[in-house]
């Protein structure tokens, strides 16, 4: 398949597939490429600029790739060390902050003004970025 940016003698532009370049080729020359603006069949090709893959465009996809492996270990290592405490975050944050239960690594989900609460307490804790979090377990019934 081949994409066309096509103008007609109008000044309407607009784009249309073909099957090859042979294709587009025998529809004009037939007259059975119209415009959907005016319904001109007089139409030509409008210039172009090609797809041409930049090694800045090839650089930016490793770096991408590489933090998304990066963020895949972190999310992993997450789930696989820290304890899901789910909407009781701030209560175990609290417990552990003033010396109820043990310190251990946790995470899980606050409201806003929860995790406000927590900070105006002293209490350390931070969000984690959509791309680091774990996918919580499925609660079950």
């Amino acid at each position: 398949m081949i994409r066309y940016d096509l103008r007609c003698e109008n000044g309407d532009e607009f784009e249309a597939w073909f099957g090859s370049i042979a294709d587009y080729d025998k529809q004009a020359e037939a007259g059975l490429v119209e415009c959907p603006h005016c319904a001109s069949t007089k139409v030509v090709k409008a210039p172009m600029a090609p797809a041409v893959r930049t090694s800045r465009k090839k650089e930016a996809q490793k770096e991408r790739a590489v933090a998304m492996a990066m963020a895949a270990k972190v999310r992993e290592h997450i789930k696989d060390n820290f304890d899901y405490v789910g909407d009781k975050f701030a209560d175990e944050a609290r417990n552990m902050h003033s010396g109820e239960t043990e310190e251990r690594a946790i995470w899980g989900e606050t409201t806003p003004e929860q995790a406000r609460e927590l900070a105006e307490e002293g209490i350390p804790a931070a969000p984690l970025p959509p791309e680091l979090a774990p996918t919580p377990p499925k609660k079950l019934n």
